[in-house]
């Protein structure tokens, strides 16, 4: 059973998604607020809608003109309870409550300003004339529904924002959740806190106290397995579930040998320190057979999710009376959205090491992270005194090194990458770079080239560097890290790595190409 937490019954946002590339924006800038919410697709609003405060409706690619319009039900929500309409939302009050929405003459994309705010509104308390917003739309609003009140203009768009007389209802033609529009989080706030009357107490400790409180109700004297991966969302979830359940907790932490350079006796080592039940699995040799001679990425990955899988269920056997399988699901992972078309389009993956689990496991699952984004995780367990080297790594993917050495893997290849690897991060932190990157690593290449060294010419393998800027993954920017660094790294890397005479460094952003390269 899913336990609601237990206070934000009363104090809750529900995001109606129609699609927009912005949406999950508008739910993190709500949490920056202190307040709860959830994403749902337009079209399966939770039937608890009675437990939302107030609800907020996302921007979509579709039109509302077009044959395509997604078409809410808002029966029990217009009028009922605070709602604010952004983009496609305002179009779709306009166009069916009496407005008029045409395609604009020229497409209103990216920063504006404002050239006239009604002063004496809540919703604007705070954000004057010459305030910068955001705009991403081609169709605009000519004429305001039945009711409707001018509320703000740009030079372009004059109805860049009004609400409907007699209802708390708000509608905004520009995007308050992206960085660009200077007074977002204020108008978001003024809406939220002020109109809707939301309490800001969605904090890190308050998660914790429920979150333990619930889970504590949910296992009782259950045991619990978990398997590890030395990242953030499974540590925490580890230190959640132990707060809830102590000694009934066992965490399992799988070698694939194909983790980076020592990181298996030192997250050990971490582990046991934070009083976690910790049994580390040396099954390196397992692996590599099994990826003996595979060359492609997707059926390593196959492979490693095979064995894990049969690993991790050896390992659950040897636990008595074990029921519980626990997870390190994070909030995107479990996000439905809408496809362009209208009809939502399940985006749930197959998530963590444990890449979907069969059938025969008989274990019913417990993911106690499953509300949060990426950065409530961090902030989650700094709030339960973490330490902060785990807190800060970088993400690592599953598969390990296999999907950064490109072709087949063999022990030799994985030494090799783990030396340079090493290198790399090393003295990334000991330039004080690693925390101003997202993430940062190495691929070995499939190619041998001619080098110079001594005397002698060697033909020997290239090694490119990646360190990319992100947010969540989705979007990604190479890091200039200083020449100076990359000179003394590359340097370093060829003198010290048998096998390596020539490093790169990759200066693609994603998209079009992604961060790692398998």
């Amino acid at each position: 059973m899913q336990l609601l937490l237990l206070h934000m019954q009363h104090n809750k946002v529900l995001i109606l998604d129609f699609g927009s590339q912005y949406t999950q924006l508008i739910a993190r800038r709500v949490r920056e607020l202190n307040i709860y919410c959830e994403i749902h697709p337009f079209n399966k609003i939770p039937v608890d809608s009675e437990s939302f405060k107030a609800v907020i409706l996302s921007g979509s690619p579709n039109s509302v003109r077009g044959e395509d319009v997604l078409h809410p039900d808002l029966t029990q929500i217009r009028g009922k309870k605070p709602m604010l309409a952004v983009c496609y939302g305002a179009q779709y009050l306009a166009h069916f409550s009496g407005g008029k929405v045409a395609e604009s003459n020229t497409r209103e994309y990216g920063r504006a300003n404002l050239s006239f705010v009604k002063q004496d509104d809540d919703f604007f308390t705070g954000i004057s004339k010459g305030s910068q917003v955001w705009m991403s739309h081609s169709d605009t609003i000519k004429e305001l529904p039945t009711n409707g009140v001018l509320l703000a203009s740009t030079h372009d768009v004059e109805n860049a924002a009004f609400k409907i007389e007699g209802e708390k209802t708000y509608a905004i033609q520009f995007h308050p959740e992206v960085y660009h529009s200077t007074d977002g989080k204020q108008l978001l706030e003024n809406f939220l806190v002020h109109i809707a009357q939301l309490e800001q107490d969605w904090t890190p400790d308050s998660f914790v106290d429920e979150t333990v409180a619930n889970l504590k109700v949910q296992l009782g004297d259950d045991k619990v397995v978990l398997g590890l991966s030395g990242g953030v969302d499974s540590s925490v979830a580890a230190i959640l579930l132990h707060k809830a359940i102590g000694k009934n907790l066992y965490c399992i932490f799988v070698n694939n040998g194909l983790l980076r350079k020592n990181e298996y006796s030192s997250v050990l080592e971490q582990y046991e320190g934070m009083g976690l039940n910790v049994k580390g699995v040396d099954a390196s040799a397992r692996f590599l057979d099994a990826l003996k001679d595979v060359s492609d990425p997707e059926l390593k990955r196959k492979a490693i999710g095979r064995v894990f899988i049969e690993v991790f269920d050896d390992e659950s056997h040897e636990i008595k009376d074990v029921k519980w399988l626990a997870q390190g699901t994070i909030y995107p992972d479990v996000i439905e959205s809408v496809s362009a078309t209208g009809g939502p389009s399940a985006t749930i993956k197959s998530h963590h090491n444990v890449g979907g689990l069969p059938d025969y496991m008989k274990l019913k699952i417990v993911e106690p992270l499953r509300a949060l984004f990426k950065d409530e995780v961090r902030r989650v367990g700094a709030s339960m005194g973490m330490d902060p080297s785990i807190l800060g790594r970088h993400p690592f993917p599953g598969p390990g090194l296999a999907i950064r050495i490109l072709g087949d893997i063999t022990p030799e290849k994985v030494r090799i990458l783990q030396e340079v690897d090493a290198v790399f991060i090393d003295n990334l932190k000991s330039w004080n770079l690693y925390d101003k990157v997202w993430q940062a690593g190495a691929m070995l290449l499939p190619v041998n080239s001619v080098g110079v060294m001594g005397d002698e010419r060697t033909y020997e393998k290239c090694v490119a560097l990646r360190a990319v800027e992100s947010t969540d993954g989705m979007t990604a920017d190479w890091v200039n890290l200083p020449y100076e660094f990359l000179q003394k790294t590359s340097n370093e890397i060829i003198n010290k790595v048998k096998g390596v005479n020539r490093v790169v460094y990759d200066i693609s952003s994603k998209p079009p190409a992604t961060i790692e390269w398998e």
